[in-house]
């Protein structure tokens, strides 16, 4: 039934060397390389030899005329490589298939892919930059980076990437590197550096460490200019080469040499390292025995270009003792000047020559000797696949950074008896960081036209205010784009109420933050980052991540509060709680179908297991006119799961306090029972609807003569006496009564012959005895009290009776066209006739919810009662009402059951015994099962707009749906 996936992770202690693949875990035949690289050399011109020195830029995104010139270069000079720049995965692989087709020797192809193929490549998420990665505590996640990266390379046909940067980033003023730097501290630069080399090049991708010898320094970029580092051999030999080192000394393959002046090493006057032969040769290649391949930085940089002529450049390079030419401005030209070095013996063949085999040597190692087209088959599906999403999601989670909690606000545990705001900062969209925030709480989103004195004082109303500091840049100019008069009224605003801060961008930026309290750093502003600081905020993940820079005189490289989690649920994907993504997606078709044979015109679902959400997807419309699509701020009237989702969690808390016993008849407890037949019926079994009672009595027809309401009960009048409402009618207080008067007065089923007990049979009128036993041991309204007890603490905002009368009427889906009642359409108004006599609030119904509150009040129950530092209820409680009360019956008192053994019942045939939950008239059905940690709800309004549609219980939708769902579930 399950599906078995065996990850297997790779890790191997490399040693030093340059080609020779033995010492790599992509293992080659080094003498079928050795004859492979003889054979084709051999089979080269000096001129087509020449050639293989160069990799060109080629792009997926320009005309006809830009692919016309690559064939050329490809057919006329026999160029070895190509690193491709902007375009999409597609035309990408058509354009790659092509040009190989063309290549006499096939090509080595690069990206410069710091942070995946997305850098480069539309629709293609991108993993997160370096400085992100820095912040990671846990290096073995950036090694599975890597992996995931060279996964991307092997799909595309790929064979170098252009990573990782080891620069250690010692200047917050580098305009070049920042971000894409590990960080500051050289031996996490060099061990990050290290993971990331290794996760690429142990599944056949060559990894390349630049900016040799070190551009971490540097306030000029060398895309505009040559920078001069001034620094000393030995200050360059223990900080910026040391990571180049430690790389060298396990096992990298290549390294780019950057266009920087070093006087230390050459003071010719504009000599940039990658055109001096004393770093190439002789420290690169002499002093630190670097036997890889070494490439130049791009050759149409202006840190050579503006000093150099095209050719005249690229011999210098070569002369220099670099083996491969990147991104040459003119191919003819420089072939043409390498030429006249070669007659003018500043260049020999020999030393061509060697540099050839080095590469074709390469291209073996690439698995070249075999080349394959790339398949397009599902191609973005294969690059963005599941579990690289989860991973890249995993990687933000772990880098975000708690660097202040002076206030002890992170995590927020205590959300009842608060009223909390948020405020965005900056033009970005903050919509998915407040839908997040709302998960947990009821945030209140402010927006002023100017932060002033006035704002100051609007937003300090608030007990906690939450801001996402949005706009944030990665160039030091402008201070990375904070503004010193927000950071002021922010520290204002700390002065009169809890804020916290949410630095969405550069770690950079937090020196101009100095002063501000309780902050967390994101590094970077996007989708992910938005849904994991509020998880964070509210405890349902830690803050792992340590600042990998200083920025300011606070904030030190290093600095990072580990917080802990509340027991909340978190937010995430499939894979992080052991379950197939693709096997949930088809749960997609089969409500689709639903939807569109009219079994519901739209739906909810959500998914939690092991304590996180991982599917949640809203389907089709309120209603058949699709003028409302469903979202998850839609409400739904969730009918009978009322009995469990509000009148058991009372009377579980009353049987905690000792102020019910379950073992008593109802009579102990209601005096006004005694003489009547419902005086003796014990609770327990009331509870498991095996006491007698009849399973439905539809009060409502009393009320009602020839399709109309009865004056003797409804009147338009309005006054003092008619309190409560059915659609545009009232209804007089003294019916609620009657209601109360008309199911004491019912009769019993006839006890079944030879038996002593009753067996089961479901039955509303339990619960509407039981609501008025909660109503007298409470002795307050029982919204008030659910809404104090349970829902506030536990975030459940958008759970409650009488939605309408609140000002939801929008977001509720409506329930039914009435033409036999209330002759109308049943909309934020309970849809239960009985209970809408009892004024909408009733133990059996009159419940509304969203599928998110309902999963967090599950989970509560899943934890035996504790949730977000609060316990609910003592931890043998809910085992008790959740437990089967008699062999012949699957109920647990208030809790339904599955029917184990058997395809029949309200559960999937997969789930647990243990499992508990509750299915409601309207369509809802909420289900836990502790055994696999699994949380399960479902809401739609089936019944609109007629309630005698039962297409969606008769095709079994429900039940179906979660049988996908434990299908969905991996063997270890």
């Amino acid at each position: 039934m399950f599906k078995k996936v065996i990850l297997h992770l790779f890790v191997c202690s490399l040693s030093v060397s340059a080609l020779s693949a033995q010492k790599f875990y992509h293992t080659i035949d080094t003498v079928a390389q050795q004859a492979w690289a003889d054979s084709v050399f051999q089979s080269l011109s000096p001129e087509e030899r020449i050639g293989q020195l160069f990799m060109v830029a080629a792009y997926s995104n320009r005309d006809q005329k830009h692919v016309e010139e690559i064939r050329g270069l490809i057919e006329e000079y026999n160029i070895g490589g190509l690193i491709f720049f902007q375009g999409g995965p597609y035309r990408q692989a058509k354009l790659s298939n092509e040009y190989q087709a063309l290549a006499k020797v096939p090509l080595a192809v690069a990206m410069d892919a710091e942070w995946g193929v997305g850098m480069r490549l539309d629709s293609v998420y991108d993993f997160p930059k370096q400085m992100t990665l820095g912040a990671i505590r846990d290096r073995k996640w950036i090694y599975e980076m890597g992996k995931e990266v060279a996964n991307q390379f092997k799909i595309m046909n790929m064979h170098i990437n252009f990573a990782p940067v080891v620069d250690v980033n010692v200047n917050p003023k580098n305009p070049v590197i920042g971000y894409r730097s590990f960080g500051e501290t050289k031996e996490e630069v060099a061990l990050k550096g290290i993971e990331y080399m290794k996760g690429l090049q142990h599944h056949g991708i060559m990894a390349n460490a630049k900016h040799f010898p070190g551009h971490g320094d540097t306030e000029v970029d060398s895309h505009y200019d040559l920078p001069v580092i001034t620094h000393s051999k030995n200050r360059m030999s223990e900080t910026e080469l040391y990571p180049f080192k430690a790389l060298m000394n396990d096992s990298l393959m290549s390294v780019m040499v950057a266009h920087l002046q070093v006087p230390a090493y050459d003071s010719s006057e504009n000599t940039p390292t990658t055109l001096s032969k004393n770093v190439v040769t002789d420290l690169l290649k002499g002093e630190l025995g670097f036997e890889g391949l070494a490439f130049t930085d791009a050759m149409n940089m202006q840190g050579v270009a503006k000093y150099y002529d095209a050719g005249e450049a690229d011999v210098k390079a070569l002369q220099a003792g670099n083996d491969v030419i990147l991104f040459p401005l003119d191919v003819p030209k420089a072939i043409k000047q390498i030429q006249k070095a070669l007659k003018k013996g500043t260049l020999t063949q020999a030393m061509l020559d060697e540099r050839v085999m080095k590469i074709l040597k390469a291209k073996y190692w690439f698995g070249l000797n075999e080349y394959k087209p790339i398949d397009t088959t599902n191609l973005s599906k294969r690059i963005n696949n599941d579990y690289a999403i989860a991973l890249n999601k995993l990687l933000y989670q772990k880098a975000i950074t708690v660097v202040d909690n002076s206030d002890l606000l992170i995590p927020t545990i205590s959300v009842d008896k608060k009223s909390f705001a948020s405020i965005s900062i900056g033009e970005t969209n903050a919509d998915v960081f407040q839908n997040m925030l709302n998960r947990y709480t009821k945030v209140t989103p402010l927006s002023f036209d100017s932060l002033s004195n006035q704002a100051l004082d609007s937003a300090a109303q608030f007990s906690q205010v939450i801001i996402a500091y949005q706009g944030i840049t990665n160039s030091p100019r402008n201070q990375h784009g904070v503004d010193t008069q927000t950071v002021e009224w922010i520290k204002a605003l700390q002065k009169k109420t809890n804020v916290i801060v949410v630095v969405m961008g550069n770690a950079y930026s937090l020196q101009y933050f100095e002063g501000v309290k309780n902050l967390i750093c994101t590094y970077e502003n996007n989708d992910i980052t938005q849904q994991v600081a509020p998880q964070i905020i509210f405890g349902a993940l830690r803050a792992e991540g340590k600042l990998p820079i200083t920025a300011g005189s606070s904030f030190k490289a290093g600095t990072g509060i580990e917080t802990l989690t509340t027991g909340r649920l978190s937010y995430g994907l499939p894979e992080e709680a052991g379950m197939s993504w693709d096997s949930l997606r088809k749960i997609d078709g089969l409500i689709e179908q639903a939807i569109k044979n009219k079994a519901t015109p739209g739906a909810q679902l959500l998914i939690a297991r092991k304590g996180k959400v991982v599917y949640e997807k809203q389907y089709g419309f309120q209603t058949y006119n699709e003028e409302r699509p469903v979202d998850q701020h839609t409400i739904y009237d969730i009918a009978s799961v009322t009995k469990v989702a509000a009148t058991t969690q009372i009377l579980m808390r009353l049987y905690d306090e000792k102020k019910l016993d379950i073992n008593k008849p109802l009579g102990y407890y209601l005096k006004e029972l005694k003489g009547t037949n419902k005086e003796g019926l014990i609770i327990r079994d009331v509870l498991a609807h095996q006491a007698g009672l009849k399973p439905y009595i539809p009060f409502w027809e009393k009320t009602v003569t020839k399709g109309q309401l009865n004056t003797d009960y409804f009147t338009d009048a309005r006054g003092p006496s008619h309190n409560y409402r059915i659609q545009e009618h009232n209804l007089p207080v003294s019916l609620n009564d009657s209601i109360w008067k008309w199911t004491v007065e019912s009769s019993l089923r006839e006890l079944p012959k030879k038996k002593k007990k009753y067996d089961y049979l479901y039955s509303d009128l339990g619960y509407t005895l039981i609501f008025r036993l909660v109503e007298k041991l409470i002795d307050e309204p029982v919204e008030d009290y659910l809404m104090r007890e349970f829902y506030a603490p536990l975030g459940m905002s958008r759970t409650m009776y009488q939605p309408r009368s609140k000002g939801y009427y929008k977001d509720v889906a409506p329930t039914e066209v009435d033409s036999y009642f209330r002759n109308t359409i049943v909309c934020g108004d309970v849809h239960d006739q009985n209970a809408t006599l009892m004024g909408g609030i009733a133990g059996h119904a009159g419940l509304f919810s969203t599928a998110n509150d309902l999963a967090i009040l599950l989970q509560m129950n899943l934890q035996m009662g504790y949730y977000a530092g609060k316990k609910y209820f003592e931890p043998w409680t809910i085992p008790i009402f959740t437990t089967p009360q008699s062999v012949e019956n699957r109920r647990g008192m208030g809790w339904d059951k599955p029917i184990t053994g058997t395809e029949e019942g309200p559960t999937s045939k997969f789930a647990s015994a243990s499992t508990f939950g509750h299915t409601g008239f309207t369509g809802a059905a909420i289900w836990a099962d502790p055994a696999e940690e699994l949380v399960f709800v479902f809401l739609c309004n089936r019944t609109y707009p007629d309630s005698s549609n039962f297409k969606l219980i008769e095709e079994n939708i429900r039940t179906r749906i979660q049988d996908m769902v434990y299908q969905s579930i991996l063997e270890p």
